[in-house]
């Protein structure tokens, strides 16, 4: 970890869920706080700039999801990573997460334990320096010290995960990545991820960026189609 504790904010209005939680995370010298709902949140979000965020789907105010999209919007908030945390594990609701700009959805009960371990990893990620680089295709430029694209010299802003996404298939072009891989290198070796939160996220960054770039390969997983330059 690094030298300040990461900081978490849980957001949720079940109090017992809050005190669980608090307990488990400041006991491993996690810096956390807590807000009861999606308004709330936001205000204390901008106050304490925390590094993590473990949000509730329903809420009363301002739901999760809502929070989310409006936290996204904020420039101080941008390295701030969103885990959701839910009884709600249909499809739809985890699909509107990573549309708001989720980086992870858990679904409750949440085991502690397995919880820390997937903190662990984010926050070991967070503390990543290893992101100095530029990637340059030409018309599209991926600068992962900033988290900016440029295509054709317009800057486009993308949640950090379709960035990470994005920088890891077009940083080897032509070289087909499997969606394990693509699992454990943007997600981690701690998170579940399913087929269909990788296909979301690729289906977003073809509406962001074009169809032309990223390519499937049917029962693989995908590849990106430009040569590429390291500066």
């Amino acid at each position: 970890m690094k030298n300040s504790p990461t900081k978490i904010l849980i957001v949720d209005d079940e109090p017992d869920i809050v005190e669980i939680l608090k307990y488990n995370l400041n006991n491993e010298g996690y810096d956390v706080k807590s807000a009861n709902n999606g308004l709330k949140a936001i205000e204390k979000a901008k106050k304490f700039i925390p590094d993590i965020i473990l949000l509730d789907v329903m809420m009363p105010e301002m739901d999760g999801i809502e929070a989310c999209i409006e936290i996204k919007k904020i420039n101080s908030l941008s390295n701030t990573r969103i885990i959701f945390l839910s009884a709600r594990g249909e499809d739809f609701t985890q699909i509107a997460a990573f549309d708001a700009g989720a980086d992870d959805y858990i679904t409750k009960p949440v085991k502690p334990k397995i919880l820390i371990k997937k903190i662990s990893s984010i926050s070991k990620r967070i503390n990543d320096n290893d992101l100095s680089h530029v990637v340059d295709l030409g018309e599209i430029k991926i600068d992962k010290e900033s988290y900016l694209v440029s295509i054709n010299k317009e800057d486009i802003l993308l949640p950090r995960k379709e960035f990470e996404l994005l920088y890891l298939i077009a940083s080897k072009p032509g070289k087909v990545f499997s969606r394990d891989e693509i699992m454990t290198k943007v997600w981690g070796t701690q998170v579940i991820v399913g087929d269909r939160t990788i296909d979301v996220h690729v289906r977003k960054l073809r509406e962001k960026i074009g169809e032309k770039y990223i390519k499937t390969i049917k029962g693989v997983g995908y590849k990106f189609k430009l040569n590429v330059k390291k500066k």
